[in-house]
């Protein structure tokens, strides 16, 4: 999107999220903790288990944590769906605002979600752990009321993986359920073409270079979910539209986020950067959130939510260790960015990017290059560099993953 050039490097006007400043061995331990924590699921699972909660195109999903994989019976009756687990869960309950749903509790082996009025119907599935994720427990349930009308019958869940959501790819001899899955956001699309200028369309850019991106990641054995594999948007209010394309990565199983865009600016403005969520930009100068975010006004509000959010985030040590991977996921990109095309390096920044605000995964938005420079707009109308950015966007994430 287009934005006003700076008048010196980025680094200088941000403010980046720190962590408590300590020793590096100490460092190293407390890093190694909290991944152990959270990617295995016992930090999630042991201290809460409230569910995850996605909306996708016809069902709300929602995904409790489990100590180990285990078996799962489930019925409907009236108006809630009760599975009875075959290791126990931590005590919780709590209310519920997603489509189909209006509450849960947690009560040892028994789990309950009460339906909403007309709902009376739901998947049940136990995801085995794998792929740096704990086992789950995978409630789906139908977004609209026809699709409920008739109640379900009494099923026995086995640990076997349930349906992905949105556009997925996979190799077509593994299927496996640990496979590492992540999330590819092309920016804006349909009614929003985001940045143009006398050489590209940023709705074309980033749709070209997810698709390329999606095929490196899948000969490597990756699942890849695209938010869009057209020109199209997701909903025509913007809000809804950033929310849907992080709801991919709320499923539980997504590995990483990653949103694509092309930036906008003076003629002499050029380069690529990297940002994870965080606070906006310190200073006079306008952030690049507010217009990614939709612009004018709606892009003012929201980026005003989600930099209330980063604020939140700052004592919580979820968020925290989100933050973390999340820079870390950023500073591959950019390394691997900057290597492969040499472009100005802007540098690993953070802003109140709304769609990166709520992936419960590390999440990153990269911008590729200036679509309005004399010099990196025909870059990124040629196929030869899209695919040179796709090459180098897929190794980081492969890094990232740890995944040859």
């Amino acid at each position: 999107m287009r934005r006003p050039a700076r008048r010196s490097h980025p680094g200088n006007a941000r403010r980046a999220v720190h962590f408590p400043a300590v020793n590096s061995p100490a460092k190293d331990r407390m890093i190694r903790t909290v991944r152990t924590l959270l990617l295995g699921g016992l930090l999630l699972g042991g201290a809460h288990a409230a569910p995850r909660v996605g909306q996708h195109d016809g069902y709300t999903r929602l995904v409790f944590d489990l100590p180990a994989t285990t078996t799962a019976s489930s019925r409907v009756a009236g108006q809630s769906v009760t599975v009875t687990l075959g290791a126990p869960l931590k005590a919780d309950q709590g209310p519920l605002s997603a489509s189909g749903v209006t509450a849960y509790a947690v009560a040892g082996r028994t789990v309950t979600v009460t339906l909403a009025k007309g709902h009376a119907s739901a998947k049940v599935s136990v995801l085995p752990a794998g792929g740096g994720q704990p086992a789950r427990l995978v409630i789906d349930v139908p977004s609209s009321v026809a699709a409920s009308a008739v109640p379900a019958r009494p099923v026995t869940a086995s640990p076997t993986p349930a349906r992905p959501p949105a556009v997925v790819t996979r190799a077509a001899s593994t299927a496996a359920a640990n496979r590492p899955r992540i999330v590819l956001d092309a920016g804006h699309g349909g009614i929003d073409p985001g940045a143009v200028s006398r050489w590209v369309k940023e709705e074309d850019v980033t749709l070209d270079v997810a698709l390329r991106t999606r095929a490196e990641l899948v000969q490597h054995g990756v699942d890849v979910i695209l938010t869009r594999s057209r020109d199209q948007h997701l909903n025509a209010d913007k809000r809804r539209d950033l929310a849907a394309r992080s709801n991919m990565a709320n499923n539980g199983v997504v590995s990483a986020f990653v949103s694509i865009h092309v930036n906008s600016a003076g003629p002499g403005a050029q380069g690529i950067e990297t940002y994870y969520f965080g606070q906006p930009l310190a200073g006079g100068n306008r952030s690049l959130a507010v217009l990614e975010n939709g612009g004018g006004s709606v892009g003012e509000e929201l980026t005003r939510q989600a930099a209330g959010t980063a604020q939140k985030e700052l004592g919580d040590i979820l968020a925290q260790a989100k933050i973390s991977f999340s820079r870390q996921l950023a500073q591959k990109v950019q390394s691997r960015l900057i290597a492969a095309t040499g472009a100005v390096n802007r540098g690993v920044q953070t802003d109140a990017f709304y769609v990166i605000k709520n992936p419960t995964t590390p999440a990153i938005l990269v911008e590729v290059g200036f679509g309005s420079s004399p010099v990196e707009g025909p870059k990124l109308a040629s196929a030869a560099y899209r695919e040179r950015l796709a090459q180098a966007l897929a190794a980081a994430i492969l890094d990232f993953l740890n995944t040859k």
